[in-house]
């Protein structure tokens, strides 16, 4: 090579590593790191505890007019060290959530910055933009470069237009090609060592994220396009008749919504992500003391009640609903839940069913100091917006919302539009045919739960193997409205049962421990009151598990295959456990209770033949204390309940 050449190619070189800056910042710990590399487009690296879990991903934000993120130029960057505690409206896991992290701010010229914030257990960025009015944002660029293959764990819809029910598939990262199903979020990342869950937050006026293969260990953001016009279809589905060329018309000066990869050393970490009390937006509703979480009766599974002290006609009238309401009163249950059928027509809010007697229910329910939850279709809420008004006036105290089904730009401006007209009028809302929570109900407390799973509403097709996945992946990111509790139970290969007379799939003890295993701030007693009251310990049991935490411990797990977690209330603690389709005999240890004392378990455990009889079940009382190291079985499909106290 001659040294005119040799010059040249110096040159060059020098050039591109010129062009090329990077930027880092590192947890609090020093053990999960973000590397930052500014060059044709902003590319990131993530390792934590030594391992490289993420390499050469990428980001950016394609507008009409530009693209944010490519040639990115550096005009500054801020590193802060952030340490503060937060104290959640409603604790689904912890009274007190610490949130530590390391704050990067990256301003780029262009009008925009992207900020990171790297945790002990995770990392999450976003977009800011300062651009003048109304920008149109043509797609983003979300990519996920794998470090090495692994499984992940995935819910595959058939299109953009899903309720977010599918069962879970894992499927090897390299073997997911770009032609199969794209996956909803949240979608987990097993590796070897760690696990990572991946999720957004803060989601506002922008569409829901999908994400779609690019083979080789690759994925990246997916979302529906804007509609711009649409026809109703029946009582509670659209028709989209014309999309915009855009998923986004939005403020041109604004936060995006966060990106985030919540990392664990241990299976026992994934059921205790608080990323979304970390990340979330502020209540913007002020005073929340009006707004009651709790446990709520609801009568579409298992609407009509008989036996020896049901003397009348049993189905959606007056009679039916106050033995709902007695029920409810009896059990310190909080609310009743009213599906479809209350109103006389689905597309109008404002006429009731006259056999139900709607003014008279409320009233008698509210003189027993238990609340009326109603059911609507979201179309229905969508052409009448003032019912909430309406509703405040007639002393409904929540609606259930059901089918949007969508999470293009308009359907989550609908959710926000919902959750702010019912808080000004003192009513909480609980979202079906929903999409993972996103933010909404921090910034909107009244907004309890979602549903968004497959839950118990699918009788033999919520199977055990799939619930399983739920507190590692769904239940991990936000409330989860899963109608569990039935006392009419069956394995499997056995169950049967279809509405008035629907059953769960698992055993009894399963169906009691996800009560206190599964999250929601409005849980559902999916049973009839007749049942309940067949099974008077098992009523008690469920009845007195609360729907907010002081503080949770995941006692043993297995992503997919098992899982038992401790959550403390005061100075009581509840357990409860549930595995797969294989038995599991476990060893736990009560170390969490206050050492020196000495306490009261009430426990239910499978009977002998659970794995042939579902419903088989034995109740124990004994006394435990810190030093207890405690041998529990779980028939398959099955779980293990208790209830500890002073």
């Amino acid at each position: 090579m001659n040294k005119f050449l040799t010059l040249t190619v110096l040159l060059l070189l020098g050039t591109a590593i010129q062009a090329q800056k990077q930027v880092s910042a590192t947890s609090p710990d020093k053990q999960t790191k973000v590397t930052i590399t500014l060059s044709d487009r902003i590319y990131y690296d993530v390792e934590s505890h030594g391992e490289k879990l993420f390499e050469r991903c990428h980001i950016g934000l394609t507008l009409a007019d530009r693209t944010l993120g490519e040639d990115p130029s550096l005009k500054g960057k801020k590193v802060k060290a952030v340490s503060e505690i937060i104290t959640p409206i409603h604790p689904l896991k912890s009274s007190r959530v610490e949130n530590d992290y390391t704050l990067l701010t990256l301003t780029l010229r262009g009008g925009y910055k992207v900020e990171w914030r790297v945790y002990n257990d995770g990392v999450a960025y976003r977009f800011l933009t300062e651009l003048k009015g109304d920008v149109e944002v043509v797609s983003e660029d979300g990519t996920w470069q794998l470090a090495a293959p692994c499984q992940l764990v995935l819910q595959q819809p058939n299109s953009f237009m899903t309720s977010c029910e599918e069962n879970y598939s894992v499927v090897a990262s390299n073997e997911w090609k770009s032609s199969d199903k794209m996956s909803e979020l949240p979608i987990l990342v097993m590796g070897q060592q760690q696990k990572v869950l991946i999720s957004e937050f803060d989601l506002f006026d922008y569409p829901g994220t999908f994400l779609r293969s690019n083979e080789g260990n690759a994925f990246s953001i997916v979302q529906p396009k804007a509609p711009l016009e649409a026809e109703d279809d029946g009582d509670r589905r659209q028709k989209i008749l014309k999309e915009a060329d855009y998923v986004a018309k939005t403020s041109g000066t604004r936060s995006f919504p966060w990106r985030y990869m919540y990392i664990t050393q241990s299976d026992t970490q994934l059921p205790l992500n608080t990323m979304p009390e970390r990340l979330a937006p502020a209540n913007a509703i002020g005073p929340t003391d009006w707004i009651r979480v709790g446990q709520t009766c609801w009568d579409w599974l298992n609407g009509i009640p008989f036996g020896p002290d049901v003397t009348f006609k049993s189905g959606i009238n007056l009679d039916t609903y106050k033995y709902f309401v007695d029920f409810a009163a009896r059990n310190g249950v909080g609310y009743m839940l009213m599906d479809e059928g209350w109103a006389l027509d689905t597309r109008d809010p404002f006429r009731t069913n006259p056999e139900v007697h709607l003014p008279e229910l409320i009233a008698y329910a509210a003189s027993k100091n238990v609340g009326i939850i109603v059911w609507l279709p979201w179309l229905t809420v969508e052409h009448h917006m003032d019912l909430f008004e309406k509703f405040e006036q007639w002393g409904i105290k929540g609606v259930k919302i059901d089918f949007m089904d969508r999470q293009d730009q308009w359907m989550i401006n609908f959710y926000e539009r919902v959750a702010k007209e019912a808080a000004k009028h003192h009513i909480f809302i609980d979202f079906h045919g929903a999409f993972h929570p996103s933010g909404l109900d921090y910034k909107y407390p009244n907004v309890l739960t979602y549903e968004g799973v497959r839950g118990m509403e699918y009788n033999g097709n919520c199977k055990p193997e799939n619930s399983l996945w739920l507190p590692f992946i769904r239940n991990a990111v936000g409330p989860m409205d899963y109608t569990p509790g039935s006392m009419l139970n069956y394995q499997p290969e056995r169950h049967h049962g279809r509405r008035p007379i629907c059953s769960g799939v698992g055993t009894k003890v399963f169906n009691m421990a996800v009560f206190v295993l599964f999250e929601s701030n409005l849980q559902m007693l999916m049973d009839n009151p007749c049942r309940y009251d067949q099974w008077p310990d098992c009523r008690d049991f469920l009845t007195s598990v609360p729907v907010n935490w002081d503080e949770t411990r995941v006692l043993a797990a297995e992503a997919g295959q098992y899982c038992v977690t401790a959550k403390r209330k005061g100075n009581k603690w509840f357990v409860g456990g549930i595995t797969n389709n294989t038995e599991r005999d476990l060893t736990l240890s009560l170390d969490f209770l206050t050492s020196g004392k000495e306490y009261r378990m009430t426990s239910f455990q499978d009977g002998v033949n659970a794995h042939i009889i579902a419903m088989d079940y034995l109740r124990k009382e004994s006394k435990v204390s810190s030093t207890t190291t405690l041998p529990i079985h779980m028939a398959r499909n099955g779980g293990w309940c208790a209830c500890i106290e002073e």
